[in-house]
């Protein structure tokens, strides 16, 4: 299950402040369609610019109709959801995608994340909790909670150990590609810390946290940050106790305090 990083794309746009959030909708269902459409439709910051019953759609929809996020169902006909994210996150200028799902922990949602997907809901999140989300990956941040993406890479690390040592050893060669406060805000990127929280643990401005994320996607062909997050998780740098050369603290290594 290591699929190969999605290549490093323009960010994608994020909306000026001011101009309300252009959304595509992506679900087969018409009546899931209708009322995320009257949810979200009603907020003045949300433009429900178009609406999709298949992933074939979502192509075609996002070419022309520009939005910033979609909303995409993962189990459609013609072209799932999976294969429609893959092949919109391709694009430069890619929109950001929010998958819906029914699961907690689905292994296709964690297809969508490596593919480059923001984040997930499911589909019986209150509304407002769906706008809020819509709100975060339009502006940049994605959407999974520290448990959640736990839950994601506890999936991810699944297999064998020959499969999972095989995978730390390739995220540790990534890994090595960064300079040391990089590999630092990474660790704390896949400890679930905001740029704010990773600024104050790590005494940097919150500027300077973003840059270093920006250089970080960058230097590893990443698309977001949860992806990151699943990187370092697959390194094995997530213990609470290690440092980022994989180092019991106390044991020669710095920690990340």
């Amino acid at each position: 299950m290591n699929t190969p990083a999605s290549p490093t794309l323009p960010a994608s746009p994020t909306p000026p402040p001011g101009r309300p959030v252009r959304l595509l909708i992506v679900d087969d269902d018409p009546l899931v369609r209708a009322g995320l459409t009257l949810m979200l439709g009603g907020d003045e910051g949300i433009d429900i610019v178009g609406e999709g019953a298949d992933g074939a759609e979502a192509e075609e929809l996002a070419e022309r109709l520009r939005p910033d996020v979609v909303l995409m169902d993962i189990r459609m006909p013609v072209m799932d959801g999976l294969t429609a994210t893959e092949r919109l996150r391709r694009r430069p200028g890619a929109p950001e995608v929010v998958v819906l799902t029914t699961f907690h922990a689905d292994e296709q949602v964690l297809r969508a994340i490596r593919a480059g997907a923001a984040g997930f809901v499911l589909k019986d999140t209150p509304p407002a909790r769906i706008l809020d989300s819509v709100r975060r990956v339009a502006a940049g941040d994605p959407v999974l909670s520290p448990a959640v993406t736990r839950q994601l890479m506890a999936r991810a690390a699944g297999g064998g150990h020959d499969d999972r040592a095989d995978r730390a050893d390739r995220a540790r060669r990534r890994f090595d590609q960064l300079a040391e406060r990089e590999k630092e805000v990474a660790v704390a990127v896949g400890r679930g810390g905001s740029n704010a929280e990773i600024a104050g643990s790590l005494y940097l401005s919150v500027a300077t946290v973003k840059t270093h994320v920006s250089r970080i996607l960058a230097k590893l062909e990443l698309n977001n940050r949860v992806q990151i997050a699943l990187l370092v998780h697959d390194a094995g740098l997530l213990d609470a106790d290690t440092g980022v050369d994989g180092e019991r603290d106390g044991e020669g290594g710095g920690g990340l305090r």
